[in-house]
């Protein structure tokens, strides 16, 4: 198995209400050197989280205690730029198992999947709600349904739903990635194969 199975997720959430958030930002070009996926979460957002002498910048969210959870939510526009996989990588490396934006770029939106992290795009007033919530109480949690794709916003009882592709689904709600997903289909293949064999 390739990652964490994606089920059910009820957790308290890390606002991050900036627009236009690219790969470069989430980790900058200089720590793409690694091969191995780990290791990437102490940079993410490095250029954000730390002065150029290393000290944590006091004002950036993830430096402070009080906003914890395995969700991050994002302005539209989330994952923007190159198609750096490493972008997915520090994110799952961190400890955020749910990106929550009212809209993703393609290419980070894919590669966020296949690292076992759900985005979950919302409607602009619903990304609205979840970041009021929680400005009115930072311990404020939220339930995302893979299976019934819903996001729940506890506090209110508000709740919207998300699109995903099954196949993309499926491969979460296993734990699955593409190589996964061959590897689990592997005796059909081989049925098939010898039944069709020349």
């Amino acid at each position: 198995m390739a990652y964490d199975k994606f089920n059910e997720l009820t957790s308290t959430a890390v606002p991050l209400p900036i627009e236009n958030v690219d790969t470069d930002q989430i980790i900058p070009a200089r720590f793409l050197k690694a091969t191995k996926r780990e290791g990437f979460g102490d940079n993410l957002f490095r250029d954000w989280r730390y002065n150029a002498d290393d000290t944590p910048q006091q004002d950036f969210i993830l430096n402070n205690p009080i906003y914890t959870g395995k969700i991050l939510v994002g302005g539209t526009n989330f994952g923007s730029g190159s198609s750096r996989e490493h972008a997915a990588w520090a994110i799952y490396d961190y400890g955020f198992r749910c990106v929550v934006s009212s809209f993703f770029a393609d290419i980070f939106k894919n590669n966020a999947i296949n690292m076992g992290i759900l985005p979950v795009q919302v409607s602009a007033e619903f990304l609205a709600k979840i970041f009021s919530a929680i400005e009115v109480n930072p311990a404020s949690q939220f339930t995302i349904s893979l299976p019934e794709q819903t996001i729940a916003i506890l506090s209110t009882g508000e709740k919207e739903t998300f699109n995903i592709n099954g196949y993309k689904k499926h491969n979460l709600l296993n734990g699955f990635d593409d190589i996964d997903y061959l590897q689990d289909m592997k005796e059909d293949i081989a049925s098939f194969a010898k039944i069709h064999a020349i």
